[in-house]
């Protein structure tokens, strides 16, 4: 098998490696291509093409991290991990970590890691990796991976999201949540949420968001039932979608273009967290973005109306 052929393969994996060091999928790609040049301009054939493209990928991904560890900081509002609607890469036999781990949660807990423990956290916990091939992917002994890999493991279990088991059940309520949605049904969304629901957005200052997180079941609920059925009597569109391994949507305006994405964190049987990514640049991958500011001041002007 030639170069291309071996890359094109693993090409998959890498992207999801990438992606959740970097919790953007327009890094993640560049991240992949990067590894793809550094490869074909290598003149060594590695023993292991799998072990030297994942290192590869990973020390690209270390060395955005710690550029965009700013950008992060000066960040407008609260920062989400830009949407991923499909994970490129299947292992039956890592299924569930493969799933909790591109949760916006999870990522989120990610992002409380300094670049290194991430990197060790990643490779071990969500892709199976031995110690070998990580010590030399970060260029640290076993020995201190192994003890990122403890801090790490300390960090995430403090915040683990607890997710409900049964993917079914999961989107068998998303369903009801999205009926009662559309519908501007206040006690049908009342019923679907916890007691300390929060709902968030990412705007980062470049679309309309929520000045803070709207916390409680009936200010929740109120918020969705006034807001969603005055944009779907302009047009927009709720269309179903897993979002980051979640049930979530879509939300389209009447041209067809990406407006925003919901995603629902689903806990004992309840929706506790709602978020909304809005931020224009964290949709282009999506496709062509709709105008939210002109979509916000449509909204307004009908509910004042």
């Amino acid at each position: 098998m030639g170069k291309v052929e071996e890359f094109q393969e693993l090409r998959p994996l890498l992207f999801s490696i990438a992606y959740r060091m970097l919790g953007s999928v327009s890094e993640a790609e560049d991240a992949v291509q990067e590894t793809w040049l550094r490869y074909d301009a290598s003149s060594t054939v590695p023993e292991s093409p799998k072990a030297f493209l994942s290192a590869t990928v990973t020390r690209v991904a270390i060395d955005v991290l710690r550029s965009a560890r700013v950008r992060r900081e000066e960040y407008i509002g609260p920062w989400f991990p830009e949407p991923l609607l499909d994970d490129p890469y299947e292992d039956p036999e890592r299924a569930a970590e493969l799933a909790d781990s591109v949760s916006m949660a999870a990522l989120l807990l990610l992002e409380r890691l300094s670049p290194l423990e991430r990197s060790v956290f990643v490779l071990r916990e969500v892709f199976g990796f031995g110690f070998d091939e990580i010590a030399s992917a970060v260029g640290r002994t076993e020995q201190a991976c192994r003890q990122l890999l403890v801090r790490a493991r300390r960090h995430m279990r403090d915040g683990r999201p607890r997710f409900e088991a049964d993917r079914a059940e999961r989107q068998e309520l998303a369903a009801r949540f999205f009926d009662a949605l559309k519908g501007g049904d206040v006690d049908g969304l009342r019923g679907l949420l916890a007691a300390d629901v929060q709902m968030v957005g990412d705007g980062g200052g470049k679309a309309p968001q929520f000045a803070r997180a709207i916390a409680g079941a009936d200010n929740v609920a109120k918020l969705l039932a006034a807001v969603f059925p005055v944009m779907l009597r302009m047009d927009l569109t709720l269309e179903p979608h897993e979002v980051n391994g979640q049930p979530g949507a879509l939300v389209r305006d009447r041209d067809g273009k990406v407006l925003h994405t919901l995603s629902l964190d689903v806990v004992d049987g309840r929706v506790q967290t709602i978020r909304s990514v809005i931020n224009p640049d964290k949709l282009a991958h999506l496709g062509p973005v709709a105008d939210a500011w002109a979509i916000n001041d449509q909204v307004r002007a009908a509910r004042r109306g």
